[in-house]
């Protein structure tokens, strides 16, 4: 049961690390745009922030960092 729960995290983490390099490849484009939107390139780099948060926040708890 637990590594089931850890193999669900574990895709979710890998889903999110997808998301997280398609809005790279978004932001790459609109920025790179003649025709720039700077309102959907702040969309953008916040949703990216957004996934980076909870990749982080899966990552402590897939890979803790045990101190002893």
């Amino acid at each position: 049961m637990l590594e089931e729960h850890n193999n669900k995290l574990y895709a979710k983490l890998m889903h999110l690390r997808g998301e997280h390099r398609e809005l790279d490849q978004k932001i790459a484009v609109v920025s790179g745009s003649k025709n720039r939107n700077d309102l959907e390139l702040m969309r953008l780099k916040r949703q990216k922030l957004a996934i980076k948060d909870q990749i982080s926040r899966l990552e402590e708890y897939v890979y803790p960092d045990i101190t002893a």
